[in-house]
């Protein structure tokens, strides 16, 4: 169990890093919904592993970071008050 909890920990890690990467190299908007799925995914690898390990701030950092790309993502598929839909 003890590995299984570190590599959904180094997934998180590596989906975070990556999403960032990625942005950073104009791969990826900031509004889409790739980048927001891996911050997503991120995030949750980051709580299981924190959680596991008694890493509690940390976890509950990653659950900010989490309900925050929940939000984003959200907001994506909300139309603007226009009537407009959102990229």
């Amino acid at each position: 169990m003890k590995l299984l909890i570190e590599v959904v920990g180094w997934i998180g890690a590596s989906l975070i890093v990556g999403a960032y990467a990625l942005l950073s190299a104009g791969k990826l908007q900031g509004d889409s919904r790739t980048y927001h799925l891996m911050n997503i995914f991120g995030a949750i690898g980051f709580v299981v592993n924190s959680g596991w390990n008694g890493a509690y701030p940390s976890a509950a950092l990653n659950v900010v970071w989490l309900g925050i790309g929940g939000y984003a993502l959200l907001q994506r598929r909300r139309p603007l008050k226009s009537g407009a839909p959102v990229h």
